[in-house]
């Protein structure tokens, strides 16, 4: 209930507003059964701008560590993210890919949409990174369409460590479904997951126009120096 409140009274109708989304590919959004949005993510932004021009409930799988926070900021957000029909996933161990996974496949399985980052982590230089091969497992088991998203100009108005977005206009595009029946039972395969993710995050760049770093996004944060950090958001200011 909370969730159509968020969506529908509270928050959606001022996110439109305030920042007037460009929409593109809107109709690609299967009016029914079970999907998978897969998107850039360049700003903490994306978590709500999205699901509030999609017609249909998506659920996220997010972070734990937003339902985790100490004291009353910490209840109150995870309340929100609880709320909002968020799950919350452990990203650290070598469970966490599959736990991940499980979740997913739950949402699926009751013919729902699922959103998802491939990425796995925000960009902290409004970059695409390489994905994730977690979305492939997902599609080729449940054998449902992926839905390729970008998000266009959210790194410019709240990029990492801006708590107050800055009123802009964005874009969000939506490109054809991408189904991969040719790749059933092959989910535990790494060549076909692999290929399966990068056709998956090349359809995201196409829509993102974004430059590509064929590394993982949390290995490249790993190595920045404190200093080097503080600096990229400000590279596209």
């Amino acid at each position: 209930m909370f969730y159509y409140v968020l969506k529908y009274v509270l928050l959606g109708p001022l996110l439109r507003l305030l920042f007037r989304p460009r929409i593109q590919g809107l109709e690609h959004i299967p009016a029914e059964g079970a999907a998978i949005v897969a998107g850039n993510h360049l700003s903490f932004s994306d978590h709500f701008l999205m699901p509030a021009i999609i017609k249909r409930r998506i659920t996220f799988l997010a972070k734990a560590e937003y339902f985790t926070g100490p004291g009353i900021k910490g209840r109150l957000t995870a309340f929100f993210f609880r709320g909002a029909g968020q799950i919350p996933v452990d990203r650290s161990g070598k469970e966490a890919g599959r736990a991940a996974i499980r979740e997913g496949l739950g949402v699926l399985a009751k013919d729902e949409l699922l959103g998802i980052y491939p990425e796995g982590t925000r960009s902290h230089d409004g970059r695409l990174y390489k994905g994730k091969v977690g979305v492939a497992v997902m599609a080729i088991r449940a054998q449902v369409p992926v839905v390729p998203c970008a998000m266009v100009g959210t790194f410019e108005i709240q990029p990492p460590g801006q708590v107050v977005p800055r009123i802009k206009r964005v874009s969000i595009r939506f490109g054809e479904p991408m189904e991969f029946s040719r790749y059933a039972g092959l989910e535990n395969e790494k060549a076909a997951i692999r290929a399966v993710t990068d056709e998956i995050m090349y359809a995201i760049l196409e829509l993102s126009g974004q430059e590509y770093v064929d590394r993982y996004a949390a290995e490249v944060k790993a190595e920045l120096k404190p200093e080097q950090a503080r600096k990229f958001p400000r590279l596209r200011r």
